[in-house]
């Protein structure tokens, strides 16, 4: 099997139970295996839906399915899943047939995959409360994890890209090779080593980065040996003072988002909640958002989806200026300064915007603006 890499602070995830994955009203898909399987548990008495759910059927059929889906997991009323058993906040399924008996959408989250022919590298999807909480440990410095022990060698779904795909571009006229791909993303991941750093120096030292590797041309030195003679210095940056760059991000990721699942626009007053609950305490948090930098520079889909190295950061950027309009909202309608739990709200919901309502490739289209 391929080798499979996580981020340090990842590589020990294991589900904490919180019950949100399975309560978020979302569509599950059932493979024909597992529906089967499934099917055949409940009709002999070894697997029934949770309590509660009387009169409920356990699974969604009809013709317009998506391919490859012979059911959908049913719901209660408030978008639970009708084998989440709300005292214990287990699967039923998971505690009564085993993991291998779970539909795939349900076995692999929160994991965010990317298969190249370099390894699998698995990064998380931060709507996880635990993979939002993993974010604030303090006890594993910032690195890319080999054989990461949360990781065995399996098939994680995500993004597969062959020995027949294109590796990622360095810029709209020029392809990357994987060893300098590999370097760059180490590269981008060691900038976030030091966590008490500003969170917008480390994001304006990336953007030189990425211009200055930009230039680079086929010759003397590989891009990998390119990468290695970045400079070592950080950009000087400012804390952000206003939310206004941030909530244009939020309009950009918004237009990715389709239409059936856009929320309801809700900004008012998110600009004064910011400079009154967030800004003040921002400079608490580097530690976290750092972490979250490093997470979302980490197995980017961006970096094949995308037009360049530029695209990738534009694209982490965004990541973080969704986390200041989530923080500013969760501000507002608390009336409190920013803390830690409304910082882990806050890496919930701009994850739950960027890896669960929005199209990647969309984003990716829209942020390889930068490039030109």
């Amino acid at each position: 099997m391929d080798q499979v890499r996580s981020l340090s602070i990842h590589a020990d995830y294991r589900c904490r139970h919180s019950g949100q994955c399975c309560s978020a009203d979302w569509d599950v898909p059932v493979e024909l295996p597992v529906y089967r399987g499934l099917s055949e548990a409940l009709a002999s008495g070894r697997l029934r839906t949770a309590a509660g759910t009387e009169g409920l059927s356990a699974f969604i059929l009809g013709p317009d399915l998506p391919d490859d889906t012979a059911a959908m997991l049913e719901r209660t009323a408030d978008g639970h899943c009708v084998f989440l058993e709300r005292s214990s906040r287990l699967c039923v399924v998971h505690r009564d047939l085993g993991e291998t008996a779970l539909a795939a959408t349900c076995r692999h989250f929160p994991r965010v995959a990317v298969h190249d022919p370099r390894g699998t590298f698995v990064a998380l999807s931060h709507f996880c409360p635990t993979a939002a909480s993993m974010l604030f440990r303090d006890d594993v410095p910032i690195a890319i994890a080999e054989a990461p022990a949360a990781f065995p060698p399996a098939d994680y779904e995500g993004l597969a890209i062959t020995a027949d795909d294109l590796p990622p571009l360095l810029h709209p006229h020029m392809l990357m090779d994987l060893e300098g791909y590999g370097a760059w993303e180490a590269h981008m991941v060691r900038r976030c080593v030091d966590v008490t750093r500003l969170p917008e120096s480390i994001l304006a030292t990336l953007r030189r980065d990425a211009e200055v590797l930009g230039r680079w041309r086929p010759g003397t030195f590989t891009l990998a040996d390119a990468v290695s003679s970045l400079p070592a210095d950080f950009v000087a940056a400012s804390p952000t003072a206003t939310l206004d760059i941030s909530l244009r991000f939020f309009e950009e990721a918004m237009t990715a988002v389709p239409e059936e699942f856009r929320p309801e626009p809700d900004e008012q007053n998110l600009e004064a909640a910011f400079v009154r609950y967030v800004r003040p305490e921002w400079g608490r948090f580097h530690a976290p958002v750092n972490r979250y930098i490093a997470a979302k520079c980490f197995a980017s889909w961006t970096a094949y989806q995308g037009r360049g190295i530029a695209t990738v950061v534009r694209g982490v950027e965004a990541a973080v200026a969704l986390l200041r309009v989530e923080a500013a909202r969760q501000c507002r309608d608390a009336r409190r300064l920013i803390d830690a739990d409304r910082l882990l709200q806050s890496f919930r919901r701009a994850d739950f915007i960027l890896n669960h309502l929005a199209v990647g490739e969309d984003l990716a289209e829209t942020w390889s603006r930068v490039e030109t």
